[in-house]
C-alpha cells in the first residue's frame, strides 16, 4: 500500500514537472518574440509541438505526456477525495470543481501530446479549439449565457489567482526552508500574476463571444497574448506576462520537489 501511494506521489510531481515545462516554454517563447529575438507567441499545445522538433524531442515528449497525465490524476484526487484537505465549505467546493476541471484540461493536453508523438494530432491551435467549442456550446440550449457562465467562471479564476500572487497563499502547501523559499515564493508570486492576466483575457473574450453570440471573439492562451500585445503599452505587458509564465513552469519545477502530496491511500480511492 506505501508503494502505491510512494506511486501516486511520483506520478504527482512529475505531473508539476510536466506542467512547468510546458509553462516554461510558453513563457520562454513568448519572451523571445517580445524582445525580437525569434521565438513564437503559442499556447500549450504549440508548446509541445515545439518540443517534439528539438533533440531527444519523441522521448521528452513521451515523459511530459506521462508527467500531464499523472497531474491529471493528481487532481482528481485532490478534487474528488480532498488530498489537500480544503474541507467542504463553499469556497472549498470551488475550488475542487476548479481542479476537477484541471483535471480534464490537462488530461486532454497528455492525449494531444500522445497524438503527436503517433502522428495524428490535428492543426488549428488553441484559439481555434476555443472557437470550436464555444460554437458547440452555443448550440445547446441556453447556449448563449453557458458560454457567459464560463467565461465568468474563468474570470473568478483569474481573480483568484491575483489573490494567490498578492498573498502567497500558496507556501501552506510547501515544504521548503527559508532559503529555499526566499526565492520560490516570488517565483510563484511572479507566476500566478501573469496567470491571472491571462485568465482575465480569456475569460473576457467569453464573455464577449457570449453577448455577441460570436463564437469567433474566444481565445485561448496564445490569442490571450497576442491581444494583450495589441494595447497600449502592450509590448512591455506582453513582455512582463511572457517573464511571469516563465517564472511560473520555474515555480512548478520547485513544486515538483517541494510541494506536500499525500496521496491517498489504496482503501480510500476504492472506497470512494
Amino acid at each position: 500500500m506505501v508503494a502505491k501511494q510512494n506511486r501516486l506521489e511520483m506520478l504527482a510531481r512529475l505531473g508539476y514537472a510536466a506542467r512547468g515545462l510546458v509553462s516554461f516554454l510558453v513563457g520562454l517563447m513568448a519572451l523571445l518574440a517580445a524582445i525580437g529575438q525569434g521565438g513564437e507567441v503559442t499556447g500549450s499545445k504549440g508548446a509541445l509541438q515545439t518540443l517534439l522538433s528539438q533533440p531527444w524531442g519523441s522521448a521528452l515528449l513521451a515523459v511530459v505526456a506521462l508527467g500531464l497525465f499523472g497531474f491529471a490524476l493528481w487532481r482528481v484526487l485532490q478534487s474528488l477525495l480532498d488530498a489537500d484537505g480544503l474541507g467542504r465549505t463553499w469556497r472549498a467546493m470551488v475550488a475542487r470543481t476548479g481542479q476537477l476541471i484541471s483535471a480534464a484540461t490537462y488530461a486532454a493536453l497528455g492525449v494531444f501530446a500522445i497524438n503527436l508523438l503517433v502522428g495524428s494530432a490535428s492543426g488549428g491551435g488553441e484559439d481555434q479549439a476555443a472557437r470550436d467549442w464555444t460554437r458547440w456550446l452555443m448550440a445547446q440550449p441556453l447556449g448563449r449565457w453557458l458560454v457567459g457562465a464560463v467565461g465568468l467562471g474563468v474570470l473568478g479564476a483569474a481573480l483568484g489567482m491575483a489573490g494567490k500572487a498578492w498573498s502567497a497563499s500558496f507556501r501552506k502547501y510547501l515544504a521548503c526552508g527559508p532559503d529555499a523559499a526566499a526565492w520560490v515564493i516570488p517565483l510563484g508570486r511572479a507566476g500566478f500574476a501573469a496567470r491571472s492576466v491571462v485568465f482575465l483575457i480569456v475569460g473576457a473574450f467569453l464573455v464577449i463571444a457570449a453577448y455577441r453570440s460570436d463564437p469567433s471573439e474566444a481565445r485561448g492562451l496564445g490569442g490571450a497574448l497576442l491581444a494583450l500585445q495589441d494595447q497600449p503599452f502592450g509590448r512591455i505587458a506582453f513582455g512582463l506576462v511572457a517573464l511571469g509564465l516563465a517564472a511560473f513552469g520555474a515555480f512548478e519545477f520547485a513544486e515538483a520537489r517541494y510541494r506536500r502530496i499525500v496521496a491517498p491511500d489504496e482503501q480510500r480511492i476504492l472506497t470512494a
